[in-house]
């Protein structure tokens, strides 16, 4: 039951999650306090609140897998692999696709970048990290289980622009992020929440 598998993402603060599963996954961990070693590490794009080299060292071992884009590739050390929007990455038995993720009427985050958003897809469930971006075309034809949205507006989609990427996507669980750290605030999430009752599910973690 996708219910049961939300219990084990947690949200971190910003756009940064773990997920407890049979390995422990991280997204853009920042200001994170500590926590489980991680398996694997995803990182979007290599802006400061998202790639973190001193957060990194809080939870990376020796095994740890890291996967990004060339930019903050740059910057941490490790098993670090390098993919392009498209690419596919297997590590043990988790599947993850690098999918773009960019601004459509900002230059925050270019698509020319090739800054990275990322289908995860473990323990029988897709789960959907959108990254710093609006709503983009592509969203249209993904199937996924959960989506973690950003709903802050500014650098990312607002919570308007994000509801409508929701009812695109159409996943059965949608978790709004990117609010409450830099840009943004609960009022963010709870508008993305109301503006999808009866149509997409949508939890709102608490900050861990």
């Amino acid at each position: 039951m996708t219910e049961t598998f939300l219990e084990k993402i947690h949200w971190l603060g910003h756009d940064g999650f773990r997920i407890d599963g049979t390995r422990t996954v991280y997204f853009d961990p920042y200001k994170i306090e500590s926590g489980p070693a991680a398996d694997l590490i995803l990182i979007s794009h290599d802006h400061f609140d998202h790639c973190s080299p001193e957060d990194l060292a809080k939870i990376q071992k020796e095994s740890s897998v890291i996967i990004t884009e060339k930019d903050s590739a740059r910057k941490i050390k490790g098993d670090v692999r390098v993919v392009k929007p498209g690419q596919m990455e297997t590590v043990e038995d988790i599947t993850v696709t690098a999918v773009p993720s960019y601004n459509t009427d900002k230059e925050f985050h270019p698509r020319k970048n090739g800054w990275l958003g990322f289908i995860v897809h473990m323990d029988g469930f897709r789960i959907y990290h959108a990254g710093d971006t609006d709503f983009i075309p592509e969203m249209k034809d993904m199937d996924v289980d959960i989506a973690l949205l950003p709903v802050s507006g500014t650098y990312v989609m607002t919570s308007t622009q994000a509801i409508e990427a929701a009812k695109a996507i159409r996943p059965r669980w949608a978790i709004p992020m990117h609010y409450g750290t830099i840009v943004g605030d609960e009022g963010d999430a709870v508008s993305f929440q109301k503006g999808l009752e009866g149509i997409v599910k949508v939890k709102i973690l608490e900050r861990e």
